[in-house]
């Protein structure tokens, strides 16, 4: 029995009904760094961190005393901590057994601190990579920031001209004046400083790992920067957003980035369409996925083109470089999800692609 324990390449402990530890395999020896002679009769909460340590018992004598299962059957992820006192990721498997009228239970422990460590790096890969996405869109965005502060920055000049110009005339009529002025020269300070805000909250990298997030919030956001100078004049724009898929699990700037390269796409395919139309949606797809999509009333796309649209370097432009999409293909991917594109009932084209949607319990935490 010893022999055939020792095996498995998982660790495996075999504990009893009062969470002894009975048997203890040569590959939780080499992961958690014991000798089994020094753990036999010990019990196994030793091998847990806190809070788990201290309630692991009662949770023992609960499923005994109850029957209720909770990992019995089940596998999860939990911590652990090494003779070293090194706390480590890894995913528990437990079964029972019993031996004659002896009630055991055996773990599977897989360590799971590479994986996790190649998950952080593939974390800080993507954030470096959809940070440099956002630093080459400045290019476009400074004629477009320029633009849009131009608007505030010369009202509060003018504001502050015609104060000067009160103020000569100090009377009471005159004071008030310029009080009013100076209410509007703060409301368009604030408005320019608004502008700012939007840009520098999407050049900076972030938070690479995903979060519960609100997709109508993302949409609204990226839609603020993707028609930062006006160009959505003159375009029917709208958005058919499900209330219930709207929370998502996902990295919300680097989603934004993909909303902002489809809408510009889009609108600068529009540029020579008589009738101009955008619509962002959403519907859920399953339990578990939500799908956005982006669709337009432009020309549409080539079929040479549409067949290899996300490779690197393939652009619908003729002076683009055409790492937009493939740099959205590969942020979607990223999160679980798929992107594509075909013929829009506008006449265009539509993009879709899935993320994945925040469970109710996860919203809850």
């Amino acid at each position: 029995m010893h022999a055939l324990i020792d095996t498995v390449p998982d660790a495996m402990i075999v504990i009893n009904s009062t969470g002894e530890i009975i048997s203890f395999s040569q590959g939780a020896e080499k992961m958690f760094g014991y000798q089994e002679a020094e753990l036999v009769g010990k019990n196994v909460s030793l091998l847990m961190p806190s809070p788990d340590r201290e309630a692991h018992d009662g949770y023992l004598r609960h499923y005994i005393t109850t029957g209720e299962r909770r990992i019995i059957g089940t596998g999860r992820i939990i911590s652990a901590i090494r003779h070293t006192g090194e706390v480590f990721p890894a995913k528990l498997s437990v079964g029972e057994m019993f031996v004659g009228e002896i009630r055991m239970f055996t773990g599977f422990i897989r360590d799971l601190s590479e994986q996790r460590e190649t998950e952080q790096r593939i974390y800080s890969l993507q954030a470096e990579l959809a940070h440099v996405s956002r630093i080459t869109s400045l290019g476009t965005f400074a004629s477009s920031l320029a633009h849009e502060l131009n608007q505030p920055l010369t009202s509060v000049a003018n504001y502050i001209d015609a104060a000067k110009d009160l103020l000569a005339d100090p009377t009471t009529e005159n004071i008030d004046m310029v009080r009013g002025a100076l209410v509007e020269c703060s409301t368009e300070a604030i408005r320019a400083g608004r502008i700012i805000h939007r840009l520098r909250e999407f050049i900076v990298r972030g938070n690479a790992r995903p979060e519960i997030a609100s997709l109508s919030k993302i949409v609204r956001e990226a839609t603020a920067l993707a028609l930062v100078n006006g160009d959505g004049k003159g375009v029917d724009f709208s958005t058919r957003l499900d209330p219930a898929c709207d929370t998502v699990l996902a990295v919300p700037v680097q989603i934004q980035q993909v909303l902002v390269n489809l809408l510009r796409n889009a609108l600068e395919a529009m540029e020579d369409s008589e009738f101009k139309r955008i619509v962002i949606a959403s519907e859920p797809s399953g339990l578990k996925k939500v799908t956005v999509s982006v669709s337009d009333s432009g020309p549409g796309l080539e079929p040479q083109v549409a067949e290899r649209l996300f490779h690197p370097f393939i652009s619908t432009k003729p002076t683009g470089m055409g790492l937009g999409l493939s740099i959205c293909h590969t942020i979607v991917t990223a999160h679980g999800g798929r992107i594509g594109a075909e013929p829009s009932e506008l006449g265009g084209t539509i993009f879709r692609f899935t993320l994945d949607r925040a469970s109710v319990e996860e919203s809850d935490e």
